[in-house]
């Protein structure tokens, strides 16, 4: 019994900590009240923090993923993972770019993801988790996931405010945010890359599959829905080049193209693992 709960202790204290410097974030930023600045940087402590529970999620994780019968996996450990290199990429950011003022989103999403290997714990050996191979796709994918969900997170950070400065109701706090074609350009920076990404995972999954899986490719719903949000992702960014896409357009796009992309892992493993009861 000790054992379990000293297992699950640091998903439960980063989940903790991540909810609570997200109220933080929200009542410092967000909340409106005097002196409220949405994109005031973060101050030293704050990224500390950010930081501590970063290395405590990480290491919940790492335990509980890899062990001596070998690596382990499961919906929640795939949103967890997800969501603890969403914040990572976004920390590490936030030193180069102005990101200020999605805390309050990330960080809550992020204690949600974390507590998840406490409520689902079923997990299941992951075959050829060894090979090179599979290692650089599952990473690969892993940041492209990431990648993507921040990008989906900002545009709908960037809706909320464009719709506020549309409606004449942009609060105090939101005033101090970049402009708007600022924030577009960081979003179509992200895509871009988190693009490339998804391409590298989807190619190695279609070329080397049986070296990767020790199975010849199948057309399932989970490939149909990669496929379709590798799509959308493709017809934005060319969208973009070339017709000058933005606004609620580009908004829609990213946010089907996400839909889709966590429908294609994570939604058919939580309908076995949790509905199903497959293992």
């Amino acid at each position: 019994m000790s054992d379990i709960v000293i297992q699950l202790l640091p998903h439960i204290l980063a989940a903790l900590i991540y909810g609570a410097l997200g109220f933080h974030f929200w009542n410092t930023r967000w909340r409106e009240s005097e002196g409220q600045c949405v994109a005031c940087p973060m101050q030293t402590w704050e990224r500390t923090a950010i930081a501590v529970a970063l290395a405590i999620h990480a290491g919940g994780l790492y335990d509980a993923l890899f062990t001596e019968a070998g690596m382990r996996f499961s919906f929640s450990f795939a949103l967890s993972l997800m969501m603890w290199l969403a914040v990572l990429i976004y920390w590490l950011e936030s030193f180069m770019a102005r990101m200020e003022g999605m805390q309050p989103m990330v960080l809550p999403l992020a204690a949600g993801c974390a507590i998840l290997p406490v409520l689902f714990p079923n997990v299941h050996l992951v075959a050829h988790a060894n090979a090179t191979g599979f290692k650089l796709h599952f990473l690969t994918a892993m940041l492209a996931y990431s990648l993507l969900t921040l990008s989906a997170l900002h545009a709908i950070f960037m809706g909320f405010t464009e719709r506020s400065l549309h409606n004449r109701s942009l609060k105090r706090s939101l005033a101090s945010l970049p402009p708007l074609l600022a924030m577009e350009s960081l979003l179509f920076k992200m895509l871009l890359i988190g693009f490339i990404l998804l391409t590298l995972t989807v190619g190695s999954g279609v070329f080397f599959s049986e070296a990767l899986f020790g199975k010849p490719l199948s057309v399932d719903h989970k490939t149909l829905f990669a496929f379709a949000s590798w799509g959308i992702f493709a017809t934005l960014l060319i969208g973009r080049h070339a017709w000058g896409w933005r606004g609620k357009r580009a908004l829609r796009w990213t946010l089907a193209g996400f839909a889709l992309l966590i429908l294609a892992y994570v939604g058919s493993r939580f309908v076995a693992e949790v509905i199903l009861g497959r293992v």
